[in-house]
């Protein structure tokens, strides 16, 4: 029963700390002291390690030998190898479900976007991580468990890379996204349902700065300069 109880606890410093890091308030190259987090959430440094070693697995913290545990901070090779897998599983996905959408699922996932119309313009961090379950449901309805483990995953990663490349982030159309995408899948047009998926991702993608020129003074205040010369 102990034990039981102490993995109850792990999941639950573990869901936290993972809502944390995806809500963008732990920050990529925070570092995680085992002291400080256990003194915080009142455990002990085994149930917070046993977290921490959890988020690892998931690309969500590295640890540094000597330095304890940090954020996770992708490098700009890894945020294009993770959007390009993201693109290839939930592609899949979207082809799943207009093929066998569980009887319920379509209620779920309506429900869903009416808690993201709830937040829209209100939280932007609950936005983030109510747009990226969204995913994660279509994942789970799918039926096929290892589907849905590997686009949890990749979803969580994804919301590190925003935290890091992401010019601006605006969930008001990702939301309506949402929309014609659950909108195709019940009409059964899959190229339609794929197509949009596509499309949703691709902006999401295109919201970080993959070109690999970080933006600087100069550059921010030409963008703005820009608008007095019209």
């Amino acid at each position: 029963m102990a034990e039981h109880g102490k993995s109850t606890t792990t999941d639950a410093v573990y869901d936290l700390l993972c809502r944390a890091i995806i809500e963008q308030s732990l920050k990529p190259g925070m570092r995680l002291p085992e002291d400080m987090v256990g003194e915080q959430f009142g455990v002990s440094r085994t149930i917070v390690r046993h977290a921490l070693v959890r988020l690892e697995t998931e690309g969500l913290v590295v640890s540094k030998r000597n330095r304890g545990a940090f954020v996770a901070e992708p490098t700009l090779e890894e945020a294009r190898q993770i959007f390009e897998v993201r693109r290839c599983l939930e592609t899949e996905v979207t082809r799943l479900l207009v093929e066998r959408m569980p009887r319920s699922g379509f209620d779920a996932l309506e429900a869903h976007v009416r808690r993201e119309h709830g937040t829209k313009g209100k939280d932007g961090p609950v936005s983030i991580r109510l747009a990226g379950e969204f995913h994660i449901l279509m994942a789970e309805l799918s039926g096929n468990a290892v589907l849905a483990k590997y686009v949890t995953q990749v979803v969580r990663r994804c919301s590190l890379i925003m935290a890091m490349f992401a010019n601006s982030h605006s969930a008001d159309c990702a939301v309506d996204e949402h929309s014609q995408i659950i909108a195709a899948i019940r009409a059964k047009d899959t190229d339609r349902a794929v197509r949009l998926m596509e499309h949703h991702l691709g902006a999401v993608a295109d919201r970080a700065n993959f070109d690999g020129t970080p933006d600087t003074v100069e550059s921010i205040l030409a963008r703005y300069g820009r608008e007095l010369a019209q």
